[in-house]
């Protein structure tokens, strides 16, 4: 099941960006295709006695189809983008679904042999400024896109992005739906408090303003604004810094976010507040890694559900740590062995632990999650841009049945079309 989705109102300035492009051919040249092939095997094992499904495995194969074309000559430029999503099953079963590599049907828990969507981006620039009508796929601290599995999460809405003023990047942007990275249509925004998703609380605006000023050439100070129409509104502010010294490198980031509920509070009164640091010291291969992270305030994390948490310095493979009053801290230790003389095989090793947790099941909980993961990229030249990851996490918590251990193997291969 392949659909099209393009924003009500957007099809003429598509078409009229398509038919831009058509007078002017030359500005194909600046364009460029990929196709990106991921294979996909994902394996989650539940050890309590009581959890509802003992089991998520799946196996299956994605093609990401990514075309940018250049922009049109003169002061105003515009251009198209193209983004084709199509996933395969290679293996399923009705008691194994939920691993978010395939949708499945809720009623008889069986996954479709295949599934996908087409997205059109319509693009204007003027000097350093860009506005993006159309499918997108936000990287921002207050949105952050989902790519942890077989196909990347999407949103469709309008972004702006302006480098015009020199050392400071603005952000503004509407965003009215979704695609989840196991579905082929869109959907509604709705919260995610504290881990919890509250799907009876849609809204299709989630508006936001934002800015990075670089200070110095390694200090970037940042500031943001959202909010989910009639759930909730959130303020961001960071600071980050690099800092050479002597052979090591140096680098730290410090955030906070501050979030209420608004208008019509359809998910309830919220109030969170939650701070991060994550700093990190790199000699030669290696990379040294320490997180630290409490949520403050009556409720846990908020953020549209389903998205990154990588904004937050304890975002793990499968864990955020985004409980109620919880304080999280991390190791976690890098290394690149070409140091060794072996290129292309990277070591991520990292723990975290979470304490103080304030939910349905505890007062004072804890739980914690390991991760292993390796990665190689081949080098040879027929080979190349071909990598092989395996990630293996283990997570554990005093309260509920949902300890469980995770393995993921993931292939990809990058090929360029034009």
């Amino acid at each position: 099941m392949l659909t099209l989705k393009l924003p009500t109102g957007w099809a003429g300035m598509l078409c009229l960006s398509v038919a831009t492009l058509d007078a002017d051919a030359g500005v194909l040249d600046d364009g460029k295709a990929t196709l990106l092939l991921r294979n996909y095997y994902f394996d989650r094992d539940y050890s309590d006695a009581g959890a509802v499904q003992s089991q998520r495995q799946e196996w299956a194969q994605g093609f990401i189809f990514k075309a940018a074309s250049g922009y049109t000559p003169g002061f105003v430029g515009a251009g198209v983008d193209v983004l084709g999503l199509f996933g395969m099953k290679l293996d399923s079963s009705p008691d194994r679904t939920g691993t978010e590599l395939l949708p499945y049907d809720h009623d008889d828990g069986r996954a479709p042999s295949n599934y996908g969507r087409l997205g059109l981006t319509a693009k204007v620039r003027v000097s350093r400024t860009e506005l993006r009508l159309g499918e997108l796929i936000p990287d921002l601290p207050i949105l952050r896109f989902n790519d942890g599995r077989l196909l990347p999460q999407t949103f469709q809405g309008a972004m702006l992005t302006s480098t015009d003023i020199d050392r400071l990047k603005l952000h503004a942007g509407r965003i009215h739906a979704f695609s989840p990275r196991s579905a082929a249509d869109s959907e509604a925004l709705y919260p995610s408090v504290g881990g919890r998703t509250i799907a009876t609380a849609t809204s299709d605006r989630f508006t936001y303003f934002g800015g990075e000023y670089n200070l110095a050439s390694e200090t970037v100070l940042g500031g943001w604004t959202a909010e989910l129409q009639d759930i909730y509104r959130q303020n961001y502010y960071s600071i980050s810094h690099a800092q050479r010294l002597g052979d090591w490198t140096l680098s730290g980031v410090l955030g906070a976010f501050d979030t209420r509920d608004t208008g019509r509070a359809e998910a309830g009164s919220l109030d969170n507040q939650a701070a991060s640091l994550l700093v990190s010291a790199a000699y030669g291969g290696h990379r040294f890694y320490l997180g630290l992270q409490r949520m403050y305030g009556e409720d846990g994390w908020v953020t549209i559900d389903r998205t990154l948490g990588s904004t937050l310095a304890n975002d793990m493979f499968a864990n955020t740590f985004v409980y109620a009053n919880e304080r999280s801290w991390q190791l976690r230790y890098d290394y690149n062995f070409a140091a060794l003389g072996i290129p292309g095989l990277t070591l991520l090793a990292r723990y975290t632990h979470g304490d103080h947790i304030d939910n349905a099941d505890t007062a004072d909980g804890r739980e914690w999650e390991r991760d292993v993961a390796l990665t190689y990229t081949f080098q040879f030249r027929r080979l190349q841009g071909l990598s092989v990851r395996w990630i293996n996490a283990k997570v554990g918590r005093d309260f509920g049945a949902n300890d469980f251990t995770e393995n993921r193997l993931i292939v990809s291969l990058p090929v360029e079309l034009f």
